[in-house]
């Protein structure tokens, strides 16, 4: 199962793949909705790159209809796969070139912080199958529990669930569940400590400017 989890974490996979008919043709129906998601893909890369947190955050919410907290802060460069399934708590902070793939989900709790270059993958193509499709096997969604902190470069895959104040150190895969308060490491992530329970702290919403 990690295995196969691993393999998975390919971000240089095509998210869309056109299916043609017996005569080796594409439908019009196809074509228009491959350059929909495709216009769609390239708005959401140049929303990323918009030198505004309030703007972006704006647009995110009641554009995107993405659902966003209070004091959330998305930083630069983020990656965003189908936002409408994107929930994030108040005071969550994302940091700078994150993805977030969304398709199958992703629900963060209050005053989690991702560092930069996060990963969260909730599909995969299934490389057992015939024709490398997503739909042969059944993903759920990401959740990340309040006080949770992910360390930079980290991939998160399908299904996993991480607990309140779990730390995950930088450059860790995650394959499973993290139990609250414990600090996991290396690839496929294990768990190497635990974190203190006592966690007050909120995030106030306060970013670098233009950023």
């Amino acid at each position: 199962m990690v295995k196969a989890k691993l393999l998975a974490a390919d971000d240089a996979i095509p998210l869309l793949t056109l299916d043609r008919r017996r005569d080796n043709k594409i439908t019009i129906r196809q074509l228009l909705g491959h350059l929909y998601n495709s216009f769609a893909d390239y708005y959401l890369y140049r929303l990323s790159h918009t030198p505004s947190h309030h703007l972006r955050n704006f647009v995110y919410k009641h554009i995107c209809k993405m659902n966003i907290g209070e004091d959330v802060v998305i930083y630069h460069g983020a990656e965003v796969r189908e936002p409408a399934n994107i929930s994030l708590a108040r005071g969550v902070i994302i940091g700078d070139n994150a993805i977030l793939d969304a398709r199958n989900g992703i629900y963060i709790g209050e005053d989690v912080v991702f560092a930069s270059n996060v990963r969260i993958w909730t599909e995969q193509h299934d490389h057992e199958d015939p024709w490398f499709r997503c739909s042969t096997q059944k993903h759920d969604a990401v959740i990340i529990d309040k006080h949770a902190w992910i360390g930079s470069h980290t991939v998160i895959l399908h299904s996993v669930h991480i607990g309140e104040g779990a730390v995950v150190a930088a450059g860790a895969v995650v394959t499973k569940d993290v139990e609250p308060f414990t600090i996991v490491a290396g690839i496929p992530a294990r768990k190497i400590a635990f974190r203190n329970s006592d966690l007050r702290y909120q995030n106030n919403g306060k970013s670098r400017s233009f950023l």
